[in-house]
């Protein structure tokens, strides 16, 4: 199993980058999860029963020698990187106009430097691969809603998604976009409670992530926008 793909995932210890490790590890691949919390990681190893295709690295995704420490450790680890899954993210819940700016700076460096520290440091090994970068988005990053700040970073992703896939494409290098709208995740833990309506679950975003990631040599999937039947926005 030397030659079977690997994947970094940032935020994976829950949520849509937990879900996408698992269907990775169940389809044979090697995984390596990044998070802030050690306890959470180690906790999400044990309930997988700690398999050897599973590597937990504790780092934070806005800073780069964290992030280039948890390539170096895949590569060192597995040999080889064939996908980066941006998925390490935040929201403060508040707006531009009335909210508490003290979280707006984890916020940007989270959900925006995060991936682009990302691409850097895991560049060179995609292009040997010719391997595929996902940025988990938003539909936040499409609407406008108003004073949705968290909203702006996404916009970000979603600009940066396109000005990186213009960049490597030439490398044989594939970047998807992924931009769910409301999904059942911890996301919402600091909100207080989920939204109204009906919500989309993390494995159903995880098949979205997957389904990019099988396409044929060749087929780049672009953007991917999933919301559940009856979100208007």
């Amino acid at each position: 199993m030397t030659d079977s793909p690997v994947a970094l995932i940032t935020g994976g210890g829950s949520g849509i980058g937990a879900a996408v490790a698992r269907r990775l590890l169940d389809a044979g691949q090697r995984v390596a999860v990044t998070g802030r919390g050690e306890e959470r990681l180690r906790d999400f190893a044990k309930e997988l029963g700690e398999p050897e295709d599973l590597l937990t690295i504790t780092g934070n995704a806005a800073e780069y020698d964290d992030v280039r420490t948890a390539v170096d450790t895949a590569l060192t680890r597995f040999g080889r990187l064939d996908t980066v899954v941006a998925n390490a993210g935040l929201a403060t819940h508040d707006s531009v106009a009335e909210g508490d700016p003290a979280g707006w700076t984890e916020m940007v460096l989270t959900n925006v430097l995060g991936p682009a520290l990302l691409i850097r440091a895991a560049i060179d090994a995609l292009k040997e691969t010719r391997g595929r970068i996902v940025l988990v988005g938003s539909v936040a990053g499409f609407v406008p809603t108003p004073g949705n700040f968290y909203g702006a970073t996404k916009w970000a992703v979603t600009g940066l998604a396109e000005n990186t896939r213009r960049e490597v494409t030439e490398w044989g290098v594939g970047v998807t976009l992924i931009a769910p709208g409301r999904v059942e995740t911890p996301f919402w833990d600091s909100y207080g409670s989920l939204p109204p309506g009906r919500l989309l679950t993390a494995d159903q975003i995880a098949d979205s992530v997957v389904w990019a990631m099988r396409q044929p040599a060749g087929v780049d999937v672009n953007t991917v926008v999933v919301r559940p039947v009856g979100q208007p926005n």
